[in-house]
């Protein structure tokens, strides 16, 4: 199992409830909310993965089990992790979630990569 299925359906289900209209995606060996085509949640391993903002960052990653994200050695200024004890609670999940919902409309769309077309190219 790449990512906790019970973490993505308790996501996916408090999402729903709030009315977000989100698409799942696979990413980073993950699951992955996408709100106005844009990451907003998701799941790496066992791990709550929130993008929360600049704003919100030390503020969450004082509270218990809630640290950088990093993933090329370096963190992620604006996203954090959150290992299952912190978001046992719906409570816990909740507060990121709703974190990541307020972040979302803030948050730039990432530009997709045109491919290059070797069949366009003249000899």
């Amino acid at each position: 199992m790449a990512y906790d299925l019970h973490l993505a359906e308790r996501v996916s289900n408090l999402l729903e409830r709030k009315g977000v209209i989100f698409e799942v995606k696979k990413m980073m060996g993950g699951w992955c909310a996408m709100v106005d085509q844009k990451m907003c949640v998701g799941i790496v391993k066992d791990q709550l993965m929130a993008r929360i903002g600049p704003d919100a960052y030390e503020e969450a990653l004082a509270r218990p089990f809630c640290g950088e994200m990093n993933f090329t050695g370096r963190s992620m200024k604006g996203y954090v992790f959150v290992d299952p004890d912190g978001i046992d609670a719906a409570d816990d999940l909740e507060y990121y979630v709703d974190l990541c919902l307020a972040f979302n409309p803030l948050a730039k769309v990432s530009r997709k990569k045109k491919k290059s077309d070797s069949s366009s190219r003249a000899n």
